[in-house]
This record gives C-alpha cells, sequence and structure tokens, in this order.
C-alpha cells in the first residue's frame, strides 16, 4: 500500500518502510510524527478533497541533518559585480512506521 502525503509545500509518495528526507520538522529525534493522507494507493484507490478521512501516515523521526550546499553565482560583466553566496538546507529524516487506511 502506498499513501501520498503533504509537507512544507511538498508532496510524497511513500510506503511502509521507505526512508525519505523533508524540509525541517520541529521535532525530536526518536518521535513519531503523523501525516495526513492527500490520496491511498493499493487495491483500491481512495483519493480526498483535500484528505482522506481517517488515514494517516505514522513516521519516525531518525534524525536531522543539513543538505548539500548550493554556490549561487551572480556577475555582471565589464562593471566589476559579482557576489558569491551558498546556501545548505536543513533537512529531517523520516522512515515510515505505518500507513492506517
Amino acid at each position: 500500500m502506498e499513501a501520498i502525503i503533504e509537507t512544507s509545500g511538498s508532496q510524497f509518495k511513500v510506503k511502509k518502510g521507505q526512508k525519505f528526507e523533508v524540509n525541517l520538522l520541529q521535532a525530536d529525534e526518536g518521535s513519531n510524527v503523523e501525516f495526513d493522507c492527500l490520496a491511498v494507493l493499493g487495491d483500491k484507490a481512495q483519493f480526498g478533497a483535500p484528505v482522506v478521512n481517517g488515514a494517516k501516515v505514522v513516521t519516525k523521526v531518525l534524525g536531522h541533518k543539513r543538505g548539500d550546499k548550493v554556490v549561487i553565482y551572480k556577475a555582471k560583466r565589464r562593471k566589476g559585480y559579482h557576489k558569491k553566496q551558498g546556501h545548505r538546507q536543513e533537512l529531517t529524516l523520516l522512515e515510515v512506521v505505518d500507513i492506517k487506511a
């Protein structure tokens, strides 16, 4: 069984046992986090408007980390203007424990 969840403006298609990364969540390491399901895909698909009633995805927080560095470089030719900026996104690593449909 698979489910589609939404967190921080992003949608993820997940199944039991899968590990995935989302934007930083304010949750302690080892705690459980529940998400509402936008859709449940299995023998019979269920789609919500906006969520499926009673359907939840239970995930366990495995840890927090920072993503790869992204370098932003801007320059204008012949003007002496250049600007270099870096960014590292804060991420939370989750593992799907159960899908309740």
